[in-house]
């Protein structure tokens, strides 16, 4: 689908999973954000494995704002009944045709399901609510933790491509057809 086919589309603002509050992100999340982008094992895969400067965390934080007022969805702050744990969600992509999906969620929380959690209820929102044909997930090879998350949630590795000078797998998921 293209940019202007998801303009305007109707989101709720929240969504709550099983153990999930799914919330717009908001200015006061840039703390928690800066911590998360700044830890080396979140940041491992990229092609530049390097911690984001505050000013890089901000500008992540401003993009993820700017993308829910301009389109009316985006990547979730989310939260367990205790506390902010990461964010995710699907954006419409800069470097594709299409939603990609994307999530980071603190280290912490890795490993107890949080993010096969996340990952289904952004494709339900994605199909249902969007009316999106197909979302795409973006994984480093050496990611083997998200590429199982992807797999397990059904998205099927389609590609290699060049994502910020790095091979990436592009995965992709389509819309399952209504019976």
């Amino acid at each position: 689908m293209r940019e202007r086919e998801f303009n305007g589309a109707a989101s709720p603002a929240m969504r709550q999973t099983t153990r999930l509050r799914l919330r717009i992100p908001e200015p006061a999340d840039i703390h928690f954000l800066t911590e998360l982008f700044s830890r080396p094992e979140l940041v491992a895969h990229r092609p530049v494995p390097r911690p984001d400067s505050p000013e890089e965390s901000a500008a992540r934080l401003a993009r993820d704002i700017k993308h829910w007022k301009e389109h009316g969805f985006g990547r979730w702050a989310a939260e367990t009944e205790d506390a902010l744990i990461g964010f995710g969600g699907v954006t419409i992509s800069r470097d594709f045709d299409g939603l990609n999906l994307s999530y980071h969620l603190q280290p912490e929380s890795w490993g107890r399901g949080y993010a096969t959690e996340l990952v289904k209820e952004t494709l339900a929102f994605a199909f249902d609510d969007l009316h999106a044909d197909r979302v795409m997930g973006l994984v480093r090879s050496a990611n083997a933790a998200s590429k199982r998350i992807l797999e397990k949630c059904g998205f099927r590795f389609e590609r290699e491509v060049m994502l910020h000078g790095a091979p990436t797998n592009l995965h992709t998921i389509d819309k399952r057809p209504t019976r």
